[in-house]
């Protein structure tokens, strides 16, 4: 609801109320607007909003006043209203006014009244007095209003954010507001984006990040990007005054010179000499980088601020759809048109692209568009003189394979972004502005526009200009450049390019753009990224390529491969070693000299690399010329395992779909793909090695039974032995694997042969780990089966652990050799030794069973393996359990054929368990020696349990109770000092 009180002159007043709602009561605000030449100058609002932008109560009243001015009364300013009156008239105006706000207004009343009766008081001197409803001079500056204060504090606020609770997008949205401010040429764009600034340089986290050595982070170093282009757009625009642009100047360079200014490429660490310069390579283009100068974010500006529009050929370009040279000039060359007569404009690219950038902010829509042409014609007619330079030295280009001719300053990820400038401003040209015409998910609608020119009608249309500029700079040949800033610029923005490339939809007219562009790539020599040589340290193109391959494929596939076969290469991986064996590839990234410290993004690089060989795996299904082709592409050029390894996963994926049949092609890739995979890991250390080894023989048994025999034969120069017994043979042997492959019996035989053979050979090579696998292999070979228990008897007594051999002999009993295990189990003994304290050792269960194993073969096996248990094992509390297992039942229950056995209980005073009595009861003596040299009274207790144990071993031997008595009295003597432990002892023990 709104109430205008009155507009009086310049200055509009009125009560705006807000209805209830179910939360707040009704509230009315006083508002009041000064306006001047259909500017708002300032604002006054009772709601008391703190916000860059006026408040709904203010808007609501401006167009109130817009739209229903006859509801509005109008009055003079008051100054005109008192001329009006008389003396007597005035002195009741005045009185009546001091009524109605005595509380306000009586104060200031009197205090004005004092200074006019006073002859020489200020307000004396001055002829005439203000009036707020009055206009301003027409010389005074005019400009919108703007809360300066709260500019300050909104943006502070944000910074202290850090970019998080979406403040990030709050700034942006600042940057948006002062880019709409400059096209609507409102003076206030550059004031505001001097106030941003300002407390951008405030931001205490610069000093911070300076002194740490760190690099902003990565949200905040966006926003300093964008702040840095908006200055560049400020100081190109074409109508400013020379001393608005000496004062920018002025400001800019004051930012510049302090020390936390942050630099252009992104990182504190760039002033530091640069490490590698010792290694520079001869093409002499890295300069010093001491010498080089400081770059802050503001030097473009700053460097902005030289440049001027009066160049009279610029002047005309700008101005007019149809500027062409004269007929008769267009023999020659010239500097300013080409040959159909066109315009040229050869200014630096970013620069010029810069000059289009200020025309569109600054709300020069078609100046924009037709500099952007004079560009496009210029870089199209330097595509032509570089393949024309290109075509003299190609032989001698191609013999040396590589080439020192590069741009040092790439066009994508460049500050300035003059391709994204370009493409924007041409599709601007083409967007389908219709009511009707509704955005299909959100994707920019584009038409056709033809280009207005001045010569013969050519045919072309913004949107294929468009499309045509953004192929152009993709493929620019360029360096990478240095610090991971500047290296994830460039990936950030050709992502971005490439999602507006999407956004089009690919007629036939853009579809001749795109292949004859492509073309020229692929024949611009050193000049394209895309040409057949280029320099090492390059920009790959994968990206790029990945996004031609698609868009060509259904218009011209033989184009699209060999664009994307060209683009597969890596440089930067290769070292000058002859590439003639794939399976070890020299890529030693460390040794090679290089001109940058590092490439930050090569992770990246290379799983975009990847992406491509996926994207064209995938396309190639089913062509068999084709995956050949792709499958040499990704072995020469591919050099990490892992990328490798999930190109072969990806293969493997498309050439077995769920609802239909195996593509034998494309499993055949997965298979060479993955062989290539476990050549390279085989003898470097992979986390992820076990899942690729199972991954391959589920990818060879998919292939089919050959594959496996393959893999079984060439074993050792893919897997370690573990591997090809424990997984490899194993999982071909498994009766899943049989069913898969539905083998007839023939067949498996031959993988059974192949397997067993296999695993004798890696029983040989390493009996440690593979020769229970090996005996489990062979089961049902005889003759493989001897073998490989030789192979283990053999290697027992040097190269295996008892833990190794008792599992082994374990195993044989479990298969009914117990004889076998016997000897196993003997020699297992040989390698242990327990000492008296190790009485929770693993290997005990070993050795129990091992005696158990003995004892039931019969004595003479008991009588063997007795001095071996006697020689390893001093534990006393092991040996009396071994000693009470021998007593409790006869020898020889295991009833091996051709034995007899008396049925007896064996007797301890008889060998062999008289030698396993003494080694008992002399390991309890020295277990107790040991134990009391250092014990604790907490442990009395348990010593005396002990000895109780002790006693029982001692009453097995005949004289055992003397024994026992004498070795008692023995400790008391021995330890008398010790009285309370020799109290309980006699209270035991007598």
């Amino acid at each position: 609801e709104l109430q205008i009180q009155q507009e009086g002159g310049f200055h509009l007043s009125g009560t705006v109320t807000e209805p209830a709602t179910a939360t707040e009561p009704e509230m009315t605000y006083k508002v009041a607007i000064s306006f001047d030449r259909c500017k708002i100058t300032s604002v006054t609002c009772g709601c008391g909003n703190k916000d860059i932008f006026y408040c709904a109560h203010v808007v609501a009243l401006s167009l109130y006043r817009i739209r229903k001015p006859d509801q509005v009364k109008l009055r003079l300013p008051i100054s005109e209203t008192l001329f009006q009156m008389n003396r007597d008239q005035l002195q009741k105006f005045v009185q009546y006014l001091i009524t109605a706000h005595h509380t306000e207004v009586l104060p200031t009343a009197q205090k004005l009244a004092d200074e006019i009766l006073s002859s020489n008081s200020e307000i004396n001197q001055v002829h005439g007095a203000p009036d707020p409803t009055a206009g301003a001079s027409i010389d005074d500056e005019n400009c919108w209003h703007l809360d300066e204060e709260q500019v300050r504090e909104q943006v502070k606020l944000f910074l202290s954010q850090g970019g998080y609770y979406g403040s990030g997008k709050q700034l942006n949205s600042m940057f948006a507001k002062v880019r709409e401010m400059l096209r609507m040429r409102d003076s206030n764009g550059a004031r505001m984006l001097t106030l941003i600034t300002e407390q951008f340089m405030a931001d205490p986290r610069l000093s911070l990040w300076r002194q740490q050595g760190t690099g902003i982070t990565e949200k905040c170093r966006q926003l300093w990007d964008e702040l840095g282009a908006l200055w560049v757009c400020v100081v190109l625009n074409p109508h400013c005054k020379l001393e608005e642009k000496s004062c920018w100047l002025r400001q800019l360079r004051k930012w510049g010179e302090m020390d936390v200014c942050p630099l252009e490429d992104g990182n504190y660490g760039n002033e530091l000499p640069n490490i590698t310069n010792a290694l520079t390579q001869s093409s002499g283009h890295s300069q010093d980088s001491l010498a080089r100068p400081r770059r802050t974010v503001f030097t473009r500006a700053i460097e902005g601020c030289d440049l001027h529009w009066q160049d009279s050929h610029l002047q005309r370009i700008i101005s007019s759809d149809f500027y062409v040279s004269p007929s008769y000039q267009r023999e020659g060359e010239s500097l300013l048109f080409n040959s159909q007569g066109q315009p040229l404009w050869l200014e630096h690219v970013p620069t010029a692209c810069a000059r289009v950038d200020a025309l569109r902010s600054h709300g020069y829509p078609r100046e924009a568009l037709r500099l952007t042409v004079a560009i496009i014609n210029t870089l199209r007619l330097q595509q032509q003189r570089q393949l024309e330079i290109y075509k003299h030295q190609k032989k001698e280009l191609l013999q040396r394979g590589a080439t020192t001719i590069t741009n040092l300053e790439g066009w994508v990820g460049h500050p300035l972004n003059p391709i994204g400038c370009l493409f924007l401003t041409l599709t601007e040209a083409c967007r389908l502005e219709e009511e009707n015409c509704l955005e299909i998910s959100g994707t920019e609608l584009y038409q056709h526009v033809p280009v207005a020119t001045g010569s013969q009608d050519s045919g072309e249309s913004y949107l294929s200009l468009a499309l045509e500029v953004a192929l152009m700079g993709m493929g620019q040949q360029r360096v990478m450049p240095e610090g991971l800033y500047a290296q994830d610029k460039v990936c950030r923005n050709e992502e971005q390019i490439i999602a507006r490339l999407q956004d089009l939809e690919l007629d036939p007219v853009l579809v001749q753009t795109l292949r004859k562009q492509c073309i020229l790539l692929l024949e611009g020599g050193p000049f394209s990224g895309l040409g057949e040589v280029i320099h090492r340290e390059s920009v790959p193109m994968h990206t790029f390529a990945k996004y031609l391959f698609s868009a060509l494929l259904p218009h011209d596939a033989d184009l699209a491969y060999k664009l994307a076969l060209r683009a597969m290469r890596l440089p930067v991986l290769e070292t000058t070693a002859p590439s003639g064996d794939v399976t070890h590839p020299h890529h030693l990234v460390s040794v090679v000299p290089s001109r940058y410290p590092r490439w930050f993004t090569l992770g990246h690089l290379e799983s975009q690399q990847c992406e491509l060989a996926s994207t064209m795996l995938t396309a190639a299904k089913g062509d068999m010329l084709r995956l050949r082709t792709v499958l040499e592409a990704i072995q020469k050029n591919i050099h990490s395992s892992s990328l490798i390894f999930k190109l072969a996963q990806d293969a493997f994926k498309i050439a077995t779909p769920a609802d239909s049949n195996s593509d034998t092609t494309l499993l055949n890739v997965a298979l060479e793909l993955g062989l290539q995979v476990m050549r390279m890991t085989l003898s470097t250390l992979n986390w992820r090695r076990r899942e690729m080894v199972r991954w391959l023989v589920t990818c060879a048994t998919e292939v089919g039974v050959r594959a496996l025999v393959s893999i079984l034969q060439s074993w050792y120069s893919l897997f370690t032995p573990t591997e090809a017994t424990s997984i490899v043979a194993a999982t071909v042997m498994s009766h899943n694997t049989i069913l898969r492959l539905s083998l007839d019996y023939p067949q498996r035989e031959e993988l059974a042969s192949c397997a067993r053979t296999l695993a004798l050979q890696c029983a040989m090579k390493d009996p440690q780990n593979c020769a229970l696998s090996a005996l489990t292999l062979c089961e049902k070979d005889h003759i493989a089966f001897e073998t490989a228990y030789q192979i283990v008897i053999d290697a027992a007594s040097t190269g295996m652990t008892y833990t190794q051999l008792f599992t082994i002999a374990r195993y044989m009993e479990h298969r009914g050799y117990p004889l076998r295990a016997f000897k196993l189990a003997s020699l297992a003994m040989t390698h242990l030794n327990l000492a008296y304290n190790q009485d929770t050792h693993p290997a005990i269960n070993d050795v129990l069973w091992a005696c158990a194993l003995s004892h039931s073969l019969g004595k003479n096996e008991l009588a063997a393996i007795i001095p071996l248990v006697v020689k390893s094992v001093h534990c006393a509390t092991v040996l009396s359990d071994i000693l009470r297992r021998c007593t409790m039942t006869a020898p020889g229950l295991a009833g091996i054929p051709g034995r007899r056995n008396s049925g007896k209980l064996m007797s301890t005073d008889k060998a062999p368990l008289r030698q396993l009595l003494d080694a008992t009861i002399s390991a309890y003596i020295n277990t107790t020696h040991s134990r009391l040299t250092h014990i604790s009274p907490r442990h009395y207790g348990e010593f005396i349990e002990f000895l109780s144990k002790a006693r029982e071993t001692f009453l097995l031997a005949q004289d055992g109770h003397i024994q026992f008595a004498q070795f008692i009295d023995n400790l008391k003597q021995i330890y008398k000092g010790k009285k309370k432990l020799m109290l309980l002892v006699r209270e035991r023990f007598g």
